[in-house]
């Protein structure tokens, strides 16, 4: 466990070593613990995590657990690792388990805010179909192995043996997770996981790297390039298998809860062209997921993104085009964001975003992501003239103790006036 703490030390997080319950009991009542870690190892680990996520309450409390059989209590902890995994392979790890953790929490916070409007959100029921899987890469014998393993589990395995195939497969049927072989060329993987996270109806779907194990793997480079687990063929196939299963249902999950917010388009409350939230709404629920992040003490940040000027844009204001392509630039922000994040239209050219449990430098890089895709998305400026491109001023805010919604968000705004556009 040593080496593992120091390893997410290194990246940025900070651990606490408990060395039994009590220690464990005092870190949750003095800091604000977000994820444990248990060596699977001990006799009481079972125990101890069921113990802590109580006491964390209402703070969800994500528990890996490492070095611990494949077939561990399934009550007790949210993922198991057989080994101790590489840091930068646990930290993804921990923030896909927290930021699920999030999403749950606020789920029930939309269902509150809507039925004080007296519109009922009902999450939908996510697909009951087997998860749709897909595994791209040349035959082998690993490959196969692993496939059949997730087909035992229920799962609908496609297979696609080049990058061009895959493609079509992504763009033909819908899949909650894809399996990527490198083997030792890794190149076709990457251009496969590069090209999904550049479309926005493909990004969110989570993206495994499979790898033969045979060369030596930079993992946080993989990590960064947006592969959202990284297995080798020499972890145990049920274990990688359940991974991907975790993955692909959650991935299936959070897709029945879009469905839902979609549905309230009708309900009069969200901005009838994009299905964000309008500004009222926003206000109203940013004020409720202030006090949730209080009474968990969690950060919450937003961010503003607000279209930049330009020659470009001002021909195309003229003609009547960004007013038409505005709609379409909202709902791909809402196809963007995490499924616990909330997205506002505030005004005709200004969108809003409520992160929570995000500092404010990892909302930056979430709002600048979501700026870079819109930018790269050409618009139709009309017969004969040449498409045009939205480019934003993004402006991003961390609450500060005791501040309001609104001084929150002025704060957010005066960032993205003070940081045009490049």
């Amino acid at each position: 466990m040593a080496p593992l703490c120091q390893g997410l030390d290194a990246v940025g997080w900070r651990t606490v070593t408990a060395r039994g319950l009590g220690g464990g009991l005092s870190a949750l009542g003095d800091l604000p613990v977000e994820a444990l870690i248990v060596d699977g190892r001990l006799p009481d680990a079972a125990d101890w995590s069921r113990a802590l996520k109580q006491a964390a309450r209402p703070r969800a409390l994500p528990v890996l657990a490492v070095a611990a059989p494949v077939a561990s209590d399934p009550d007790a902890f949210d993922l198991v690792m057989s080994g101790a995994g590489h840091p930068a392979q646990v930290r993804l790890r921990l923030e896909n388990l927290m930021r699920g953790a999030v999403a749950e929490e606020e789920i029930a916070l939309r269902a509150t805010t809507f039925g004080a409007r007296g519109v009922r959100l009902q999450p939908a029921e996510p697909d009951p179909s087997p998860l749709r899987i897909l595994a791209a890469g040349p035959p082998d014998h690993r490959v196969l192995a692993l496939s059949n393993v997730l087909a035992e589990h229920g799962c609908d395995v496609v297979a696609a043996p080049t990058p061009y195939t895959a493609f079509d497969y992504l763009h033909e049927r819908a899949f909650d997770a894809a399996v990527l072989w490198s083997g030792p060329d890794r190149a076709p993987a990457q251009s496969i996981a590069a090209g999904m996270r550049r479309n926005t109806r493909l990004q969110q779907i989570p993206v495994i790297l499979y790898q033969s194990g045979e060369d030596p793997a930079d993992l946080a480079d993989l990590y960064g390039r947006g592969f959202a687990d990284v297995a080798e063929a020499t972890v145990p196939e049920p274990e990688t298998a359940a991974r991907i299963v975790a993955l692909a249902r959650t991935y299936r999950e959070h897709q029945a809860v879009r469905r839902a917010l979609e549905a309230t388009r009708g309900s009069g409350l969200t901005d009838p062209s994009t299905g964000l939230f309008t500004h009222d709404l926003f206000a109203a629920h940013l004020a409720r997921v202030i006090e949730a992040a209080d009474a968990r003490r969690r950060p919450l940040s937003v961010c503003i993104l607000r279209v930049a000027p330009s020659d470009e844009l001002r021909a195309a204001r003229q003609g009547g085009w960004l007013d038409r392509a505005l709609p379409q630039v909202g709902a791909m922000i809402s196809r963007l964001i995490r499924v616990e994040d909330t997205a506002a239209r505030l005004s005709d050219e200004v969108f809003a975003l409520a992160l929570p449990a995000t500092d404010v430098a990892e909302s930056r890089l979430v709002a600048e992501r979501i700026a870079a895709v819109l930018g790269c998305t050409a618009f139709d400026a009309g017969p004969g003239a040449r498409p045009f491109t939205v480019a934003f001023d993004v402006g991003v805010a961390q609450r500060t103790s005791g501040e309001a919604p609104g001084a929150l968000l002025e704060r957010a705004s005066r960032d993205a006036l003070s940081t045009p556009a490049s």
